[in-house]
């Protein structure tokens, strides 16, 4: 599938928008522009309290919500989910969450930090409408990690879901649970929906760890697992990630493939379904190796840091 040289919306956007913002006033204003441009017709903005061990997050915080709501120039309808202390990302996010498909029965979903192109949104649209009676459904991701392989088809069927700008459906996310409880036997049961064993037990180890790290996206990846539901990606990459470095929450190392995967425009007035409805398994063997080769990266990234550090304490206390 060819991307498109320019982007003109099919129809005007019918699909809310739930836009997760924090403290970061700059990624927080493209992403904005973009969703101004797209013109949703109720926009739903959430955001995490300030940390009181920050100093001047605060006024950071009220930056965002400031620029946000005196910049709403078309016709929508705003909610808004503004906290007053700080939950951290997994109870901040995930709530927020809740509380929007608790007030719609489908909806987009963008990050502070989740760049999206135009058609995305068109292209999110179009597909919530197609799957929302298909069960075997359960998420729409916009970003494609690798999308350099030659495919005919607009999307395909993946398992992991990608939470850089995605969409799903209210009585999808109801089988979400922030805290995983299951057995050791019942979550490694659940990661054998993956045909590659080494990317099962990768997954195996992180769902076991859930309870010791602040996020959330974890847990839906295993809701979605559970519940036999596939996601959707597209052939071509629709979302970049312009947080990545220094202000990041978790992404903290910049990664050159992740940066320089730019969201480009497509052809949504003819989307061309995958010739059968199958796992891509192939992209799933390029899944594991890319984020094999990136862990590695981080893990040396991290231990050359902790060398640096220790010399400088050295050359201080000599």
């Amino acid at each position: 599938m060819n991307e498109a040289t320019a982007f003109i919306p099919p129809h005007a956007l019918n699909t809310a928008v739930l836009f997760l913002v924090f403290n970061r006033l700059d990624t927080t204003r493209q992403v904005f522009e973009a969703i101004r441009q797209a013109k949703p017709p109720r926009l739903y903005v959430a955001a995490d309290g300030a940390r009181t061990n920050k100093e001047g997050e605060a006024d950071k915080a009220q930056a965002v919500r400031d620029y946000i709501m005196q910049n709403v120039d078309w016709e929508c309808e705003v909610k808004t989910m503004f906290r007053e202390r700080n939950l951290g990302c997994k109870m901040a996010v995930s709530g927020a969450i809740d509380w929007f498909f608790e007030n719609e029965e489908m909806g987009i979903i963008l990050e502070d930090d989740c760049l999206p192109s135009q058609s995305f949104f068109w292209f999110c649209e179009e597909l919530l409408e197609r799957y929302k009676d298909d069960m075997r459904i359960g998420h729409i991701a916009g970003y494609n990690h690798f999308p350099g392989r030659v495919t005919d088809s607009t999307y395909f069927y993946f398992l992991v879901p990608g939470i850089w700008g995605w969409a799903s459906w209210s009585n999808r996310w109801c089988k979400y649970n922030v805290h995983i409880e299951d057995s050791s036997r019942e979550i490694s049961m659940v990661a054998t929906r993956f045909s590659n064993a080494n990317l099962s037990k990768c997954w195996v180890d992180i769902f076991k760890k859930i309870g010791t790290v602040d996020t959330w996206d974890y847990q839906w990846l295993y809701a979605l697992l559970k519940n036999g539901f596939l996601t959707i990606r597209p052939s071509l990459n629709l979302v970049s990630n312009i947080g990545l470095g220094e202000g990041a929450t978790h992404t903290v190392t910049k990664n050159v493939d992740i940066s320089n995967n730019k969201g480009v425009e497509i052809d949504c007035t003819c989307f061309i379904k995958p010739n059968a409805f199958i796992l891509d398994v192939e992209e799933e063997n390029i899944f594991y190796k890319v984020r094999m080769r990136r862990s590695i990266i981080v893990k040396l990234s991290s231990s050359l840091k902790k060398f640096i550090l220790n010399q400088i304490r050295n050359i201080r206390n000599f």
